[in-house]
């Protein structure tokens, strides 16, 4: 059976006793940016140091969607249902056509290249919000060693004038991202620098507010969580489900903890998916996880 850990009593009633943590598929090197695919009955997701993409369904196991891939990272979908994906080596966003081309969404900002993109979501007005850390180019494991020209920000392109905006601007390493069901918020994980003995690892949130110009800014940054974070998904409640070195952890959006799920390696990125949206994905160091909740993902506006 799963490890449920109960914190708070409200976990009881997301957490399956029954459920099972599902070993999908293992023998990988570093996964990440799982996405689901409704229409397709399948998972997407990055093997990033072997420069591939995957996919897995109950079918048909595990096959190559892309490879190689420009070490790409994080996924997501927009609302006409194409693929959207964060490429290290690349240092570029594209989005992954219906008939199968690759149209290149941002590379540069104020004439630099960007640094290598890590993970992406879309708004419901169709903006493409991704963080942009340096993680990718420091070394080679997981894209190849590159020269950074930009601070690690996180960006908004605009879906009508496609104009990248910087939207936050004071992080050390911008990580993992997910708006609230409502998307009033959006919640920033950041992991901060490599290589150092204290890196800053926080969860910040930000309100999310629409200008009378039209322009959508945040606002209020503040902490959310004082702890280490990676890949982050909300539930249909707005609970918030944090991909960590120990499993994953369930708050409340108030920031108090729920409840765990332990996993045996530590967990990079997470998403809801499977029959009813209740299954949650788990990408874990080198194995590929499942387990069902009783609670479904979150269908943003």
């Amino acid at each position: 059976m799963a490890d449920f850990e109960i914190v708070d009593p409200r976990f009881r009633a997301l957490a399956l006793p029954n459920a099972s943590l599902e070993t999908l598929a293992t023998g990988f090197r570093w996964l990440e940016g799982p996405v689901w695919f409704a229409d397709r009955d399948e998972l997407l997701f990055s093997d990033i140091p072997n420069n591939r993409v995957l996919r897995w369904s109950d079918s048909g196991g595990v096959s190559v969607f892309r490879e190689p891939s420009d070490f790409e990272n994080g996924h997501t979908r927009d609302r006409e249902g194409r693929l959207v994906s964060c490429s290290h080596r690349g240092r570029r966003v594209t989005r992954t056509e219906l008939d199968g081309s690759v149209t290149v969404l941002a590379e540069r900002h104020d004439g630099k290249r960007l640094n290598s993109p890590n993970d992406v979501v879309v708004k419901s007005d169709g903006g493409v919000w991704f963080t942009d850390p340096p993680y990718g180019i420091q070394t080679d494991y997981e894209g190849g060693k590159q020269h950074a020209e930009l601070p690690a920000n996180v960006y908004c392109l605009d879906p009508d004038s496609g104009r990248l905006r910087v939207v936050a601007d004071d992080f050390e390493g911008p990580n993992g991202l997910c708006f609230s069901p409502d998307e009033t918020r959006l919640y920033v994980a950041e992991t901060g620098l490599q290589f150092v003995a204290e890196p800053r690892r926080q969860i910040r949130v930000f309100e999310v507010e629409r200008g009378s110009d039209g322009v959508t800014r945040l606002a209020n940054g503040r902490c959310f969580l004082g702890r280490h974070a990676d890949g982050m998904r909300c539930d249909e409640q707005g609970n918030l489900w944090i991909a960590s070195d120990d499993g994953v952890h369930c708050f409340d959006p108030q920031g108090t903890l729920l409840g765990r799920i332990r996993v045996p390696s530590p967990v990079s990125n997470l998403c809801f998916g499977g029959r009813n949206h209740c299954r949650l994905f788990l990408c874990a160091s080198q194995t590929l996880f499942a387990v069902y909740t009783n609670t479904r993902g979150a269908q943003r506006p």
